[in-house]
C-alpha cells in the first residue's frame, strides 16, 4: 500500500515517512503541491496525505487537481493546523475524505490511514503502532538553540531525547561554545540516529553565551521550514513544557517575541538563590531605565520569536557577552520604536523555574553586569 505525503515542512514528512514506513506502508514525500502532483503521476499512490498551507499550490489546490483533472477517487487525508471552518468545509466539498488537525499523534494518523486504505501486509503492524502513542506531529516547526559551554554532565539528561522523540516538529540546535571538556563528543552521541531533529553548531573559540546564541539563531534561520526559533538554557532550569507553552502563545497571537518570566506567583514553582534574587531585582531597575520598557525579567533564558525577525535582531554582534537579552529588547525598540516594541513582545510567566547549581555566571560576574549595562546604554544611545 502506497502513501504520498505532501507538506512543506520536512520535519513532518520525515516523521510520516519513517513511522508509516515502519508499519509496512510504502511512503514517498513531496515538499510542495506541484512536486506532489508530479510524483502522483508516476507513483500512483493508494492514499494522499496533504497539508493545506503551502506556498504556491495549496493543499486545497492538490485536492481539486486530483479530483477534477486526474479524475481520481483515491482517498485524500488533509492534515493541517488550519482550523478555519470555511477552509475545512471547502476541503470536503472539493473531495477530501478526512481532516486531521495538528498537533496529532502518530497513533491517530495510523488509525485514520488504516480506516481509509486498510492494513499493510505486516505481521508487526499492531506492535509497531503501539510505540507511536506518545509521538506528536506539531502544528508548527520550531527551532531551539541550546548554547553549551562545558556541559558534558548536563547533556547526559534524558530530557533532551525524550522531548525530541515525542515532539516531531522541533529541531534542537546545540551550539558548542569552545568547550574544554567532552561536550562535543557527548553532543555527537546525542545526535546519533536523530540527525534530522538534532544538529550541532561548533564554535572553535569560546565567545560567550550571547555569541553562541547569535550564531545558532542565524544558523537555524536559514531553514525555511521553521516557523519560530528560540533559545533555551542547557541546564533546563526552564523545562520543555514551559517552553512549549511559549510556542503556543506566539502561534496563537500577533506577538513577534514571547519571553519567559521567572515571576513568583500562586501556582508557580520558582526557585531562586536568595542572594541572586536581590541582585537580579536591583539590576532590573537599571534595565528598565535603559530600555524605557517595564518588563519584569528580560534575562530569563527562554525566548521564542518569529523566524522573519531573527536577522534584524541577530545579524550584528552583541556588545556584551552575558546580558545580550537586554540588547534583543533594545534592538526591537530601535527598530520598531519603544511603544510598538512593547506591544510586540509578550512576557509570559513560567510555571516552573529551578536554579541549577554550577551556573557559569558567578556572583562576581553579576556585579560586572552593571558596567555592561552602561556599555549598552552608550552603544544604543
Amino acid at each position: 500500500m502506497k502513501i504520498l505525503a505532501i507538506d512543506d515542512q520536512q520535519l513532518i514528512t520525515l516523521s510520516l515517512e519513517k513511522h508509516l514506513g515502519d508499519l509496512g506502508y510504502i511512503v514517498k514525500t513531496a515538499k510542495n503541491g506541484l512536486e506532489g502532483i508530479k510524483i502522483y503521476d508516476t507513483f500512483q499512490p493508494d492514499l494522499i496525505i496533504v497539508d493545506i498551507n503551502m506556498d504556491g499550490m495549496s493543499g486545497l489546490d492538490v485536492v481539486k487537481i486530483v479530483r477534477d483533472v486526474k479524475k481520481s477517487e483515491i482517498p485524500i487525508l488533509v492534515m493541517s493546523g488550519n482550523t478555519r471552518e470555511d477552509i475545512i468545509v471547502c476541503g470536503f466539498h472539493l473531495g477530501a475524505d478526512d481532516y486531521m488537525k495538528k498537533p496529532v499523534s502518530l497513533n491517530e494518523v495510523a488509525a485514520r490511514v488504516k480506516r481509509l486504505i486498510g492494513v499493510p501486509d505486516n505481521p508487526n503492524f499492531q506492535s509497531s503502532k503501539d510505540k507511536f502513542k506518545t509521538k506528536m506531529l506539531q502544528e508548527n516547526c520550531v527551532g531551539v538553540v541550546i548554547p553549551c559551554y562545558n556541559e558534558e554532565e548536563r547533556l547526559l539528561s534524558k530530557d533532551f531525547i525524550d522531548f525530541i522523540d515525542s515532539n516531531l516538529g522541533y529541531h534542537l540546535c546545540f551550539v558548542n561554545d569552545g568547550s574544554k571538556d567532552n561536550t562535543l563528543e557527548v553532543l555527537e552521541k546525542l545526535k546519533e540516529g536523530r540527525e534530522d531533529y538534532i544538529s550541532i553548531y561548533d564554535c572553535k573559540v569560546n565567545g560567550g553565551k550571547g555569541e553562541a546564541v547569535r550564531q545558532g539563531m542565524l544558523h537555524l534561520e536559514k531553514d525555511k521550514q521553521l516557523d519560530y526559533i528560540g533559545f533555551l538554557d542547557a541546564d533546563l532550569s526552564t523545562d520543555f513544557n514551559d517552553f512549549d507553552d511559549l510556542v503556543k502563545t506566539i502561534s496563537t497571537s500577533d506577538f513577534k517575541i514571547v519571553s519567559g518570566s521567572r515571576m513568583s506567583r500562586m501556582g508557580a514553582k520558582i526557585s531562586k538563590d536568595s542572594a541572586r534574587s536581590v541582585i537580579s531585582k536591583t539590576i532590573n531597575l537599571f534595565i528598565r531605565k535603559i530600555l524605557g520598557m517595564s518588563f519584569n525579567d528580560t534575562q530569563c533564558g527562554a525566548k521564542i520569536m518569529r523566524r522573519d525577525i531573527v536577522p534584524e535582531i541577530f545579524n550584528d554582534k552583541f556588545v556584551t557577552r552575558w546580558i545580550f537579552d537586554v540588547e534583543i529588547f533594545k534592538r526591537m525598540g530601535k527598530k520598531y520604536g519603544v511603544k510598538n516594541a512593547i506591544s510586540m513582545i509578550c512576557e509570559q510567566p513560567l510555571k516552573k523555574w529551578i536554579h541549577v547549581d554550577g551556573s557559569k555566571l558567578s556572583m562576581k560576574d553579576s556585579v560586572k553586569i552593571v558596567g555592561q549595562l552602561a556599555q549598552i546604554a552608550i552603544h544604543y544611545r
